[in-house]
């Protein structure tokens, strides 16, 4: 199924049905009264997260939704039916926003999490209710409140715990492949992965879900390459796992510049992304000797002051110690150290 990430909606609430106006007309009452029942309330929208889907690409046909009305009163003091609300579902992540102003209306973040967006329209009042001592025949009703209509943008940002960065061809997606039981697309050129991919990585009884980022490039921040379009999936994330392909670099020095690059990127899109948690792995290293491994893990050690390790998916060297390490972060996150 194709990922859709953002898409723009109208919702139109529910009009409140009119009051009624009316007497009562009956053969053996020569002085009956107001009996013009009240009008039902229109129906609302409300968005509702759903774990069950992970794509916006429903709403890619229809543009329009739109709850039910509410009845009109009638006679005999006969209320009208209240319109249904109207449930949207979109996927966990899902954030709403008034397309008019950027009002942000809802940041759906948890499975079965509602918020109303668009209230129904009040019911009108029927004469029965304008009744008094000196106004025994009130032929007044009121209307019922129109609807409210929104232009709204839908924007989901995947919700993992760890999201897996690096240039394009760093081995993000064979990782991901490799850890869970997600088939991305895996080519030696660069963009093979052109939308995120989720795995859940099972370690013992505990599990967590890792996000596969498509490849970002220098001024992704900017816009180029696949750019800005999915660095906002990074935010939602714990912590980072930071790839950088060693294999076809010259030296130390050269590999690091790719480490640089990305940190830049992440630190110009938003700052706080700078400071999560990052796990630094060496990536493709198997055509290399040990001597040159640890050459590349001393440099990238004493520049940025803590461990860096050295993985390979295709062989698993250190895998089962990096899903190890991850859930580690992801407890540390959670309990805020």
């Amino acid at each position: 199924m194709k990922f859709i990430d953002e898409v723009t909606i109208t919702v139109i609430s529910g009009r409140g049905g009119d009051g009624c106006s009316g007497f009562r007309r009956e053969k053996h009452i020569p002085y009956g009264g107001p009996d013009g029942g009240d009008g039902g309330d229109g129906g609302s929208i409300i968005f509702q997260a759903d774990s069950a889907l992970n794509t916006l690409v429903n709403f890619r046909g229809k543009k329009i939704y739109k709850a039910q009305s509410g009845e009109s009163g009638g006679g005999r003091q006969k209320f009208g039916a209240f319109g249904d609300d109207l449930f949207i579902h979109v996927p966990v992540g899902t954030l709403v926003r008034d397309k008019e102003t950027g009002e942000l209306l809802a940041d759906l973040e948890e499975d079965g999490m509602k918020t109303l967006v668009a209230e129904g329209g009040r019911g009108g009042l029927g004469n029965v209710n304008f009744k008094t001592a000196t106004n025994q025949a009130p032929r007044k009703s009121t209307e019922g409140k129109p609807a409210i209509e929104l232009e709204v943008e839908l924007e989901l940002r995947l919700i993992a715990d760890i999201a897996l960065v690096g240039l394009p061809n760093a081995g993000k997606s064979t990782l991901i492949s490799s850890i869970s039981a997600a088939k991305p697309k895996i080519a030696d050129y660069p963009f093979t992965t052109l939308e995120p991919n989720l795995g859940v990585v099972k370690l013992g009884e505990a599990s967590f879900v890792v996000a596969d980022i498509p490849g970002l490039i220098e001024n992704a921040s900017e816009g180029k390459g696949l750019g800005i379009k999915f660095l906002k999936h990074i935010e939602r994330t714990k912590s980072l796992v930071h790839l950088i392909d060693v294999s076809w670099c010259l030296n130390e020095y050269e590999a690091f510049e790719q480490y640089v690059v990305i940190r830049d990127e992440l630190q110009k899109y938003k700052e706080d992304l700078a400071w999560k948690k990052e796990i630094i792995c060496l990536t493709k290293i198997d055509a290399m000797t040990e001597e040159e491994i640890l050459k590349f893990q001393k440099h990238f050690e004493e520049q940025v002051d803590r461990k860096v390790l050295p993985i390979s998916s295709i062989s698993g060297r250190n895998i089962e110690l990096l899903k190890s390490i991850m859930m580690q972060t992801i407890e540390q996150s959670e309990e805020g150290k």
